[in-house]
């Protein structure tokens, strides 16, 4: 699905490319990804070869916000491990190309549900989609960083007290107005850290929406928008794939509401379920990983709005999201209202 054109001039791009990758040639066909809220992405398309772009979005950005160097970086490190990821294929950091650093992986011809209902799968398929789902993001977190070259590719220590420092840090840069419940969350959270130290690669930002599936098994090809991935402990990711069972369908293509038996759909039990079979380490889900997760989501789309307020928003509709952070800090709020 194509969105508006570029915010650049494709005759560059088309000439970078021409003399970077070996056996480029030919015209070149560039589509918008449509749908994205992060760093804009297009399909960039020769008779010889299919790619596609992530570049950082114009104008003034948060502080550690788009990085796109660091999404070359995991998957690179990554492709070689099974772990399923696009190939990487350059990265440019000279912003004469396209106005911002890129990277370019090739493409790869698959299924992306936007929606967690998934409601472009068939019912008797889509509990086995979710188990693919939880088993790739436990192969990811099997990766030693070391081993792969990303050992200092974040600080190995004190990951919740950061995260929490960070996504306050990113909510006091990015508000339009106050919100009690993000107060309430991030003094909560500041005073529940758990003691519970171990690292895996994290993604960030794992969920539904950012996988990519085999065009007709329910296999994982790809992990998708690498944008927030650092060292991490694995139960945030786990937790932020959960996000699904704590928001409705018009929030964000939640599951919450739905008939889940009559639809094929899974429990947010029986997901995690299947990522502790597959897991290799012991630690299970709780409250303080489910607010994390909730409250960073929120702050994360205070700053879609914000970009959507200064307008370099990645996608038109941005305002129309502005509503979610306020849901989904009242959804982690309930969550502690709950006990």
């Amino acid at each position: 699905m194509s969105g508006a054109g570029p915010e650049f001039d494709p005759a560059r791009l088309d000439a970078y490319l021409k003399r970077s990758l070996a056996g480029t040639a030919g015209a070149m066909r560039l589509e918008r990804i449509a749908g994205g809220q992060s760093n804009p992405t297009f399909f960039v398309t020769y008779d010889t070869r299919r790619l596609v772009l992530r570049k950082q979005p114009p104008g003034d950005l948060l502080p550690s916000a788009h990085a796109v160097d660091r999404e070359f970086r995991v998957i690179s490190a990554l492709a070689p491990t099974g772990v399923p990821v696009p190939e990487p294929v350059l990265f440019c950091a000279d912003r004469e190309v396209v106005g911002t650093p890129f990277y370019l992986m090739e493409r790869l011809k698959g299924r992306v549900f936007h929606d967690a209902a998934l409601a472009g799968a068939a019912p008797e398929e889509r509990r086995a989609l979710y188990r693919a789902l939880a088993e790739s993001l436990a192969a990811l977190h099997a990766v030693d960083p070391g081993r792969v070259g990303l050992a200092d590719f974040g600080r190995p220590t004190d990951y919740f007290a950061r995260q929490i420092a960070r996504w306050g840090r990113q909510w006091d840069m990015s508000h339009a107005a106050p919100n009690p419940d993000i107060d309430r969350l991030r003094a909560w959270l500041a005073g529940h850290i758990p003691a519970d130290e171990r690292v895996a690669v994290a993604h960030g930002d794992y969920r539904m929406g950012n996988v990519m599936f085999h065009p007709q098994e329910p296999r994982v090809l790809a992990i998708l928008d690498w944008e927030l991935s650092t060292l991490g402990h694995p139960l945030l990711d786990l937790a932020h794939a959960c996000i699904a069972w704590h928001s409705r369908p018009q929030d964000y293509g939640g599951l919450d509401g739905l008939d889940r038996p009559a639809c094929g759909l899974p429990e947010q039990a029986e997901f995690e379920a299947a990522y502790y079979a597959a897991a290799t380490h012991d630690a299970r889900l709780d409250t303080f990983h489910m607010v994390l997760a909730l409250f960073r989501f929120a702050v994360i789309f205070e700053g879609i709005a914000a970009r959507g307020r200064a307008g370099n928003a990645a996608s038109a509709d941005a305002g129309g999201l502005a509503h979610l952070s306020g849901v989904f800090a009242r959804r982690a709020a309930d969550l502690l209202d709950a006990g």
